[in-house]
């Protein structure tokens, strides 16, 4: 019986294809790559799924390449993603690859063309993503990515994560508010993070103080 052609975590699958979407859309083309990269690499070579995300990577390494005026470097990786692109449907696990794909072609023939006008936005069900329209995992993986590339403490983000996700269902949503908060951007970023560290390093301590109750302790006499 043929098995269909999916990777092995789809919910992993559409988080980090979200993630990166909302990225590119939201400017962040030297970022957008990395969800994409991270579910990318362990698919079998040639797969759709393989070439779609392959193909997403370089759009988004030939739109960077582009804004920094690295023609050669733009010219060559908009046509390399063409040839991921061009062999799946118009629209393949909900991005519009109909518009994408005109794109990368006036992109190889004049990549100067990013300076008269905004790269192609890309589309997911339908849909500009913007950072509130992702579901809190396909956040997280965002704001994990822009920690890392401006340099923010991983680890408070990855703490600020769980403690988002142990809120689902409680009521509260303190983290998951001050995740989105983060993922907003310039100017409040670095102001949202202070804040977000700060309760991070609260709860750490309420954690501290609770295990420090089950620790043995000697007792004299």
């Amino acid at each position: 019986m043929a098995v269909p052609d999916q990777p092995p975590r789809v919910t992993e699958f559409r988080r980090a294809l979200r993630a990166g979407v909302a990225l590119y859309d939201a400017g962040e083309f030297h970022a957008a790559h990395d969800p994409w990269e991270a579910v990318w690499l362990p698919l079998e070579g040639g797969s759709d799924d393989e070439r779609l995300l392959h193909g997403l990577v370089q759009l988004t390494a030939a739109v960077h390449h582009a804004r920094n005026r690295n023609w050669s470097g733009a010219v060559g990786l908009a046509g390399s993603a063409l040839g991921y692109l061009d062999s799946l449907p118009g629209e393949y696990r909900g991005i519009d690859l109909a518009t994408v794909r005109p794109f990368l072609r006036a992109l190889e023939r004049d990549p100067e063309r990013i300076e008269r006008a905004p790269p192609v936005p890309l589309t997911h069900e339908g849909e500009v993503l913007a950072y509130p329209d992702l579901e809190l995992d396909a956040a997280a993986v965002a704001a994990e990515v822009l920690a890392e590339e401006y340099g923010f403490d991983e680890g408070v983000l990855a703490d600020a994560i769980d403690y988002a996700r142990e809120e689902r269902g409680t009521g509260r949503s303190r983290f998951a508010a001050m995740l989105y908060d983060f993922l907003a951007g310039e100017p409040t970023r670095a102001f949202v993070f202070d804040r977000l560290e700060g309760h991070v390093e609260r709860k750490r301590r309420e954690a501290e103080d609770v295990a420090g109750l089950f620790e043995e302790r000697d007792v004299d006499g």
